[in-house]
């Protein structure tokens, strides 16, 4: 009897462990063939074959096709080369106040040391007879400044390189125009950049790494960024499109093929492309062209000078302000035309010329964009109570 049920117990145990080595070979079997071919025996059930679809099709219909708009931008973004002469002093005394006492400023007893800086970056063809708009850091380099400039060379996308002049640069966008000597060029049109919309398809037209003509697609992440540190005067398009070295001076273009920016910086910890880049506007950057055109410079309003600060919770209670919209006027230049005009310290600027004031470098936008000449009224809070005091804009 032991025997017995030893026999039956081992062929029990056999015949379980073939049907398990079975369904693990029948299982693996049947995912290699879903793998290799369809399962023609098994098709999906029809919520799981409408679920694919729904997850699938919709990602691939909604991303627009971009290739004609690429083959008419592309030609009007050019290549631009830079190279400046900087002088330096040779003398480790240079600076020393006993030296210049001696010897000046100007004069160096051991001879200027003189250095040629190289920079490249992008433009962007603005008018068929040669106009280009790039940025400041890409004709100066790391001066930021026009010193003695050498060279400016414009390749442009049928090949041909021509020497520009620089028509007038702006550091506090970080803009410069160019000219060079041609006709019937291509160009982009001006698109309407304060209608842009966050998470907007846009494509980044530029020459990253001497990559030449090359575009990446992406969205507008944020608009009205400032506060950045890049330039005086901030208005940022923040969009993830990728954008690296070579890429500043160029095209940033919505999907009616419409120039909506011009690429300037990048924020990355290494040096790369992270997701963020900023673009100047461009209805900043076709104000910015027509003034350079028009006077060699961009003139921007002035009220004087005002020291203003955010407004914090506490200083709004303080103050008696209801909330934290408005900027705190912090000190201010009895012989401003502000201070003439009725602004005191400790006043409480919550608009100006009716537009609702968010932030200082908003205010600051404000004043610099309004024409010269002109009135506009502030409206403010001075110990709980709303005032109004018109000022006249003026040039700094």
């Amino acid at each position: 009897m032991k025997r017995l049920l030893l026999a039956t117990l081992f062929i029990s145990c056999v015949f379980a462990t073939g049907l398990v080595v079975t369904g693990k070979l029948q299982l693996t079997g049947e995912t290699n063939a879903n793998l290799s071919e369809p399962n023609t025996t098994a098709p999906l059930s029809p919520l799981i074959a409408s679920s694919a679809r729904s997850s699938l099709e919709p990602t691939v219909n909604n991303i627009p096709d971009f290739t004609a708009i690429a083959a008419s931008t592309v030609p009007a973004v050019a290549n631009i080369s830079s190279l400046q002469l900087i002088r330096r002093p040779n003398s480790p005394f240079s600076n020393d106040p006993f030296f210049q006492y001696f010897f000046g400023n100007s004069g160096d007893m051991f001879g200027p040391r003189n250095r040629i800086e190289s920079s490249l970056g992008s433009g962007v063809v603005v008018s068929s007879d040669g106009y280009i708009l790039t940025n400041n850091h890409v004709v100066t380099g790391e001066s930021r400044q026009l010193i003695d400039q050498l060279e400016i060379t414009v390749a442009l996308a049928d090949t041909r390189e021509l020497q520009a002049t620089v028509v007038g640069v702006d550091q506090a966008t970080d803009l410069a125009l160019l000219k060079i000597e041609a006709q019937d060029l291509p160009t982009i049109p001006w698109g309407d950049s304060s209608k842009l919309l966050v998470a907007e398809w846009v494509l980044a037209i530029g020459n990253p790494f001497q990559l030449n003509q090359s575009v990446t697609l992406g969205i507008v992440s944020a608009t009205g960024r400032a506060n950045m540190g890049i330039a005086t005067y901030e208005d940022f398009i923040q969009t993830d499109a990728a954008i690296n070295p070579g890429n500043s001076g160029g095209a940033l273009i919505n999907q009616a093929g419409e120039l909506v920016g011009i690429n300037t910086a990048i924020f990355s910890r290494s040096g790369g492309y992270q997701g963020i880049g900023f673009a100047v506007p461009s209805n900043l950057a076709r104000r910015v062209m027509d003034d350079l055109i028009n006077y060699g410079e961009v003139r921007r309003g002035s009220i004087g000078y005002v020291e203003i600060a955010p407004l914090t919770k506490q200083l709004a209670e303080q103050l008696g302000v209801p909330n934290t919209q408005g900027v705190l006027t912090r000190a201010i230049d009895p012989n401003s035309i502000a201070y003439r005009a009725g602004l005191r310290a400790g006043d409480v600027i919550v608009a100006f010329d009716e537009t609702i004031v968010a932030d200082p470098a908003h205010l600051s936008r404000l004043v610099q964009d309004a024409p010269v000449n002109t009135s506009k009224i502030i409206t403010l809070i001075r110990g709980g109570n709303e005032l109004q005091i018109e000022v006249t804009i003026e040039l700094p």
